[in-house]
C-alpha cells in the first residue's frame, strides 16, 4: 500500500530517531493521524520551542535556555569550581544530578571517540576541557564516560592529555550492582569488581 505523502514523510521523520524502527514509526504516525488536532499541535509546538529556546553552555556544553551566558550549574556559587565531572552526553548530567550528591561542575563531550564511526578527538568537546584544565584552578577531573570500549578509550585518551596539567584524574568505580548475584555477573563485571576491590573499614 502506498501511503499519502504527508503520512510517509512523518513515518520517515520518525524512523530517523534513535530506537524507532519502521513499525514504531508507522504506529506513531497513524496515532497522530487519529488523535485530536491539539495533540499534534502541541507536539509540533514542543519541537519548535525545543530548537528555538535551548542551546549549549559555552563553558561546559550542557543544555541551557537560550539567552543565558552560562548554564545554571556553571553559574552556581554553591558548586565547587575545582572539580569537573566529564560525561558523554547531557543525559548523563541529569542521571548524576538525580543522585543529589555531586557538588562539582561538569563537562559534556557530546559523544565518545569511535574510529569505526569516524569520530576522533576533534569531533568532541575535548579541546575546551583541556583549556579549562590549563587555567590551573582545577583540582580533580572525574572521567565518567560509559564502561564501554569507546568510553574506556576516550577516558584513556583524556587521561593522557590531562596528565601534563597536573590535575588529579579519577574514573568512576565499576563492578557488581547492589543486590546482584555473582552467578549472573559477566566476566568483565567480575574482573572490574575484583580489580576495584576496597578495604573493609
Amino acid at each position: 500500500m502506498i501511503l499519502p505523502e504527508p503520512i510517509q514523510n512523518l513515518v520517515t521523520a520518525f524512523e530517523r530517531l534513535p530506537g524507532i524502527g519502521p513499525k514504531s514509526a508507522s504506529r506513531l504516525a497513524f496515532y497522530l493521524l487519529r488523535a485530536p488536532v491539539d495533540v499534534s499541535q502541541s507536539l509540533a509546538d514542543a519541537l519548535t520551542t525545543l530548537k528555538q529556546q535551548t542551546s549549549f553552555c559555552p563553558e561546559c556544553f550542557n543544555i541551557m535556555l537560550t539567552g543565558r551566558e552560562r548554564c545554571e550549574i556553571c553559574e552556581s556559587r554553591l558548586r565547587d569550581d575545582a572539580i569537573i565531572c566529564v560525561v558523554e552526553e547531557p543525559m548523563d548530567v541529569i542521571a548524576i544530578e538525580r543522585i543529589g550528591v555531586f557538588k562539582g561542575k561538569y563537562h559534556v563531550l557530546h559523544g565518545v571517540m569511535s574510529p569505526i564511526d569516524g569520530i576522533g578527538p576533534d569531533d568532541l568537546k575535548i579541546k575546551p576541557l583541556l583549556a579549562r584544565a590549563a587555567l590551573g584552578n582545577i583540582r580533580e577531573v572525574i572521567l565518567a564516560t560509559n564502561p564501554s570500549m569507546e568510553g574506556d578509550a576516550t577516558a584513556l585518551y583524556l587521561r593522557q592529555q590531562l596528565q601534563s596539567s597536573g590535575v588529579h584524574i579519577t574514573r568512576l568505580a565499576r563492578g557488581l550492582p547492589a543486590g546482584g548475584d555473582l552467578e549472573y555477573a559477566d566476566q568483565n563485571t567480575l574482573l572490574r569488581a575484583l580489580s576495584g576491590r576496597q578495604e573493609m573499614n
